[in-house]
């Protein structure tokens, strides 16, 4: 009835499979050698009564306080992103809608920005306030967006992206203008507008959990609406469902998502509209099966982009949003593409 999605449980275990190997790769990349054996034998040896850790006290340090936490959020940002870019792509029946180009992304990195310049000035532990200050802010930046898009050309594909390029730039400038007034913070807040994990440690994972599950388990949750919303809001409803709650339901969800994995990762563009696309390709178009394996194949996706940020010009390291945006741009021209010649 609803979206066509090729069966199911193989595809999940095969995404998580491919999430699994991208960590073990990712945590096992670097210039100390760590091999996967020694990755296991290390994480097994705490529980295994008799075993003993394969690493030395270097290694294992490496390992647990900069390679473990790194992949782990590469993961979980990875996965938030692309999650959110299929839920608005589906709320708003836009092959091109992203976080990115929704504004969610540079709402939220103006919510964030605002805290880190400002946020020592009035509150005593002003990092805890990054995620809510983001989640705002993408919120405040999909809504613009949303609007503009809407009020011209009755809120057709084109329009939707202009107006999100117009408010993402508008945004932009004035996070721009923030970071020129408070100088100081300057090279701190730049090296985090173009996104990486470098500083990335089990503290932010802590931080970012909570808003990430709680935005999860409502996307996740929302796929059979998605489902139904894709038919038409004439006919979904009149199966009974409210599409003007469903909407603000998972817009708030993809924005909280967005701002968890923008507060501890900066802002990374395209995961959100390539993961998307290549998911629908492998299971259909049904958002039962996208928004799971958006979440598992986003993970994977971000944990190799990483591996390929800190390694391509080693001991230097790209920032993601660069490695993403070279992968992302000519995939966004070729969607735009497809769009455009099935529009005509």
């Amino acid at each position: 009835m609803f979206g066509r999605s090729r069966p199911s449980w193989a595809w999940l275990l095969g995404g998580l499979a491919a999430l699994v190997a991208a960590m073990v790769l990712g945590v096992a990349a670097g210039a100390a050698s760590i091999t996967p054996l020694d990755i296991a034998g290390a994480l097994l040896a705490p529980v295994w009564p008799g075993m003993e850790s394969p690493l030395d006290d270097r290694q294992a340090a490496v390992l647990v306080e900069l390679r473990l936490p790194r992949v782990v959020l590469g993961a979980m940002v990875g996965g938030l992103l692309a999650c959110a870019g299929a839920a608005y792509q589906g709320v708003f029946r836009n092959p091109l809608a992203d976080p990115y180009l929704l504004g969610a992304a540079s709402g939220g990195g103006l919510g964030a920005t605002l805290v880190i310049a400002f946020g020592g000035d009035v509150f005593d532990s002003p990092r805890a306030l990054v995620p809510v200050a983001a989640f705002l802010g993408a919120l405040l930046g999909v809504a613009a967006a949303y609007a503009l898009g809407h009020s011209t050309a009755r809120g057709g594909t084109a329009s939707l992206v202009l107006a999100g390029v117009a408010v993402s730039s508008f945004l932009s400038a004035v996070q721009t203008l923030l970071q020129q007034m408070r100088i100081e913070e300057l090279q701190r807040i730049y090296a985090w507008v173009l996104g990486g994990l470098g500083r990335s440690g089990w503290d932010d994972i802590v931080m970012v959990t909570p808003y990430a599950v709680a935005a999860m388990v409502v996307l996740l949750g929302c796929g059979y609406l998605l489902d139904m919303l894709a038919l038409g809001d004439e006919k979904a409803v009149s199966l009974g469902l409210n599409a003007t709650a469903v909407r603000l339901i998972v817009i708030s969800a993809a924005s909280l998502a967005t701002a968890a994995a923008v507060a501890v990762s900066g802002l990374i563009g395209f995961v959100g509209i390539v993961v998307p696309h290549i998911v629908r390709r492998l299971v259909g178009t049904g958002y039962r099966m996208i928004l799971p394996m958006s979440l598992l194949v986003g993970g994977a996706f971000l944990v190799l982009v990483d591996i390929v940020a800190r390694t391509v010009i080693a001991p230097a390291e790209l920032p993601l949003g660069v490695v993403t945006a070279f992968l992302g741009a000519p995939f966004f021209i070729i969607v735009l593409r497809g769009t455009r010649d099935r529009s005509m």
